[in-house]
């Protein structure tokens, strides 16, 4: 036997990140009592974003085209190659630093315990990409977490095999700390006083 209606409608807002039980509890009320039209708007606009974004071909960021805006702009430094973790990171680093370069996308970090190597982070096709000699410098945007300490070690590797010069994001950046909620004058210090990765 299936769940009632309701029970379903809870159950589907515990799938966003930090809703538990008590939250999608009062989120579906609350859609319920007071933002029927909002929600179906919400929910129109969510199917056609399952449905029409996709990953850019050459960055992996999230995209409606084959390839994203930034890839497309001519104007951008592709000698310089930003690699983030996720969309959040792109777009933190896009909105607080005057960066023109392009960036690569790994949509996660290392986590062998997850499952998650350099296959699902795309890190082959990185590889290929930095063969090909056009980008000069890789920066390395991961957090300061232990996964992200060592996917930026693997990364500075990776570089330093296809003569790719690696450089990391500087001081500022807390231990531990998660890039997107890093705010932006801390963020622009950083990645203006970026080092050499080891």
């Amino acid at each position: 036997m299936s769940l009632p209606l309701l029970e379903q409608l809870i159950d589907a807002f515990r799938i966003l990140p930090g809703v538990g039980q008590k939250t999608a509890q009062r989120m579906a009320y609350h859609v319920l009592e007071r933002e029927r039209e909002g929600a179906q708007k919400l929910a129109e606009v969510l199917a056609k974003a399952i449905e029409r974004i996709g990953h850019c071909t050459q960055c992996r960021d999230f995209s409606e085209t084959e390839v994203c805006a930034v890839c497309a702009n001519s104007s951008r430094d592709r000698a310089q190659l930003c690699v983030v973790e996720s969309p959040a990171d792109r777009l933190a680093i896009e909105s607080a630093t005057g960066f023109r370069g392009v960036y690569y996308v790994l949509q996660g970090r290392l986590s062998p315990l997850d499952g998650i190597g350099p296959r699902e982070l795309g890190l082959d096709a990185l590889g290929t990409r930095l063969q090909q000699g056009e980008v000069q410098e890789l920066i390395i945007a991961t957090s300061a977490t232990v996964e992200g300490e060592a996917t930026a070690h693997y990364l500075a590797q990776l570089a330093r095999a296809n003569s790719v010069r690696p450089s990391r994001l500087a001081q500022g950046l807390p231990l531990g700390g998660e890039l997107e909620y890093v705010d932006r004058g801390t963020l622009s210090h950083a990645f203006g006083t970026r080092t050499e990765a080891t």
